[in-house]
């Protein structure tokens, strides 16, 4: 998997994550990546930060003062890349799970017990009911709903 730092003909800047560099090339002539914030298609790949400061950078002179040599660190993006991020991994998520509605606790427990077909799914739970599924060992993640005028 290549993740690659990409960059929109409005200058939004984000990530995308591609098998291969010709991955990348065929998604783009197909106008299948797209940015997360305006929704275009004129998307172009841009120096990484990691790649710039890559394993043959010079080391400093010092230690830094809050990280150490084997450490990592990133900066935040601002809020509305956070929001951007955010509304892509969920119409993601979206699109490649099965809305189980109500059921999602009772739905979870069948697939975990091997009671009904491995799938991923998606629903509304109770915090009671998410208490429960997290004592049986059954994963979920919880993800709270934010209406799409707010992503905005």
């Amino acid at each position: 998997m290549i993740i690659y730092d990409l960059r929109c003909d409005n200058e939004h800047q984000f990530e995308g994550w591609f098998h291969s560099a010709a991955d990348f090339d065929a998604q783009t002539s197909r106008h299948l990546v797209s940015c997360p914030q305006c929704d275009s298609h004129q998307v172009r790949r841009v120096p990484s930060a990691v790649a710039i400061a890559g394993h043959n950078a010079p080391e400093p002179a010092g230690p830094a003062p809050s990280a150490s040599k084997t450490g990592s660190m990133a900066a935040m993006p601002a809020g509305t890349q956070i929001m951007a991020a955010y509304r892509q991994l969920v119409r993601v998520m979206i699109e490649h799970s099965e809305d189980v509605g109500n059921a999602f606790a009772v739905e979870a427990r069948k697939i975990h017990y091997n009671q009904a077909p491995s799938r991923a799914i998606r629903g509304n739970a109770t915090a009671q009911d998410l208490d429960s599924l997290a004592d049986e060992g059954i994963p979920v993640m919880h993800l709270p709903n934010i209406r799409e005028e707010d992503l905005n």
